[in-house]
């Protein structure tokens, strides 16, 4: 079934084109990824398919059945409402019934009418198979890390709010669900969850994201904004990326081609007559287009390099500090020696204190206990997740001048780096210099400061979820950089590729506030992780004296114990599954049914469901652990 189709779409913002005369459409089932620089025009394409934003010419046509529920970058609740019930009204038909048969079971005395009401709409409630769903909300909601169904979503952060709005869009089940990076504010774990909730799923999605795993295992189509054009490749992340060498590698033997085809034009022009000149001015006219196109075809990629830089004895020694919030403990008895070359990746759920750790680290926040101490020498670059406070009519080339005017990379004939430099290797063409940061995109805005905090010329670079607003060259050119940046490099990211290519240690917030160390890339930690898992645990023994040589046998499998529990777990399986279909059954036919039984009932399945979700996952592992 096609779900859309836009025909002929030009859109301009302000007095910059980004993009013209594109066409595409989308069928049931598919999962499109947008990709594109920053500014490039991704997120408008995706308010103006979900009807949000208007064309400047061209026309977006719609199959009259589809539903479409679109997830913003910055989602906002201008109304009153609490988590569960933000979130719950995703399904409007439904909420609006449930809580029309909640009213109606707590008056005391129903009239005749109210009474036909509630038989109605408990009919109705059934009909569209919506008993379960406050449980399937909460599970949702919890599955994406938000603690609480009854704050006011106003008051939560915006990571918070991003989650419930997250939530309430994966609850609404459309046929298209558009998402503008969705994975923004979500830790590495829940990311992997929602990348399998989505790869599971049979809804279409058309998506914009930054996390290039993600984005690869979720799309089965990508489509690339580019020069204001659009272009479709079938297949995941990875063969656009195939895909995209192999047409580099065309475009590179046709520029060559083209270059000795202007060569030999030249060479003909130079020894020909002034007659024939000028009865050739078609010729001329082709080798100056010619001449010209190269440059203008040509992809400018950002080159970012920066010398050594002298450190000194001591760089950042953090010795046992320990902080918490409320009582709880985020980091404990911590103890951090900076090295020259230290390239540290800090991962750990929501909320347990990775950035506060770095506050803590550069001396922002003080520890409860421990001491923090900084080199004379250190000089901090700090790209916080916040968005730098800019003046809105500042000129891009004055916002990076109040920096500095130039900076020493102390290597090559290019020593000097001029701030007007700086901003062309990250991608802001010079016609763009003096146009003022109210102009800029989101991720060019992020852009335009990490640029202004390299121009600092760091020693120490500190990037807390650098990856949230850079585009995919945008974040090529950071991990080239960070490659060979000589100082001492700390990132707290939830993107795992980025991690992949930039550290070589791991620090992972585990239990009761303790920061464990693992040797290698985020892949590397996942590896220990998982072989941590697969130890066997120690079991209690009963000392036997054995015959003198006998060969120690290496035990593997289930202990008699746990093949017992493996075989009644098998059992309370299929006894729970059985008793989750007859409540379902039951509230699906409930509405005849007492408003006090059916809370009951509702209630019931909601400790079936999870009485079933962790005898699964305790038959899971142990059946793993039984084929080894």
């Amino acid at each position: 079934m096609n779900l859309f189709s836009i025909h002929n779409v030009s859109k301009t913002f302000e007095e910059t084109l980004l993009f013209q005369d594109i066409s595409f459409g989308m069928e049931s089932g598919e999962r499109v990824g947008i990709i594109g620089r920053n500014g490039v025009g991704k997120s408008t394409l995706l308010r103006i398919i979900a009807g949000k934003e208007v064309t400047d010419t061209g026309t977006v046509a719609y199959n009259k059945n589809v539903t479409i529920e679109y997830l913003e970058q910055l989602p906002s609740f201008t109304e009153h409402a609490q988590v569960l019930n933000a979130v719950m009204s995703g399904k409007p038909e439904e909420y609006g019934l449930i809580k029309r048969h909640h009213t109606l079971c707590h008056i005391d005395t129903l009239t005749t009418e109210q009474e036909a009401e509630l038989h109605d709409v408990s009919e109705r409630i059934a009909g569209l198979n919506a008993w379960n769903l406050e449980n399937e909300a909460k599970r949702l909601i919890s599955m994406l890390g938000v603690t609480t169904f009854d704050a006011d979503v106003r008051n939560l952060s915006g990571g918070q709010r991003k989650r419930v709005a997250l939530a309430r869009a994966l609850l609404s089940a459309p046929d298209l669900l558009i998402l503008d990076e969705p994975t923004n504010h979500l830790d590495a774990a829940t990311v992997q969850w929602l990348q399998e909730e989505l790869q599971q799923s049979t809804k279409s999605v058309l998506l914009v994201t930054h996390d290039r795993y993600f984005l690869d295992a979720v799309s089965n189509k990508i489509i690339e904004l580019d020069k204001n054009k659009l272009y479709v490749f079938p297949g995941s992340y990875e063969k656009y990326l195939e895909r995209k060498e192999q047409m580099v590698q065309t475009e590179e033997a046709a520029a060559e081609h083209l270059r000795n085809k202007i060569r030999s034009e030249l060479a003909w022009l130079q020894k020909g007559a002034k007659a024939r000149r000028t009865k050739q001015q078609s010729r001329i006219n082709w080798i100056e287009k010619m001449t010209a196109e190269p440059e203008q075809q040509e992809q400018r990629e950002i080159k970012i390099e920066v010398g050594n830089v002298f450190l000194g004895g001591r760089i950042i020694d953090a010795y046992n500090i320990s902080k918490s919030i409320n009582g709880r403990i985020l980091f404990n008895k911590f103890t951090y020696n900076a090295a020259p070359g230290d390239k540290i990746g800090i991962i750990g759920p929501n909320g347990t204190g990775k950035s506060t750790l770095l506050n803590t680290l550069v001396g922002l926040i003080e520890p409860e206990t421990g001491s923090v101490k900084l080199g004379d020498l250190v000089k901090i670059g700090y790209f916080r997740q916040e968005f730098e406070q800019l003046p809105p009519m500042q000129t891009l080339i004055g916002a990076v001048r109040d920096v500095a005017e130039y900076i020493d990379a102390g290597v090559g004939r290019e020593r000097y780096i001029s701030a007007r430099e700086l901003l062309e290797r990250f991608l802001f063409a010079p016609n763009r210099h003096h146009s003022r940061v109210e102009t800029l995109s989101g991720g060019e805005r992020r852009r335009l400061e990490l640029c202004r905090i390299l121009m600092g010329n760091p020693n120490v670079l500190i990037l807390d979820e650098p990856t949230n607003d850079f585009d995919l060259a945008t974040l090529s050119a950071l991990e080239e950089y960070l490659q060979y940046f000589k100082g001492v490099l700390i990132i707290v990211s939830h993107d795992r590729a980025f991690l992949d290519k930039t550290v070589e240690f791991v620090y992972a917030f585990e239990e009761n506030g303790n920061i464990k160390q693992y040797p290698g890339n985020y892949s590397s930690y996942l590896d220990a992780i998982e072989a941590k898992k697969n130890q066997p645990q120690p079991e209690n023994k009963t000392i036997v004296k054995e015959v003198a040589d006998r060969p120690k046998q290496v035990k593997k499998g289930l202990s008699f114990k746990e093949q017992r529990e493996y075989e009644l777990l098998e059992t309370q399986i299929l006894q729970l599954e059985e008793q989750k279909v007859d409540l379902e059954n039951q509230l699906n036919n409930a509405q005849n049914l007492p408003c006090q039984t059916i809370t009951e009932l509702s209630e019931k399945l909601s400790d079936v469901g999870n009485a079933l979700d962790v005898s699964t996952l305790r038959w899971l592992e142990l059946d793993e652990k039984k084929s080894v």
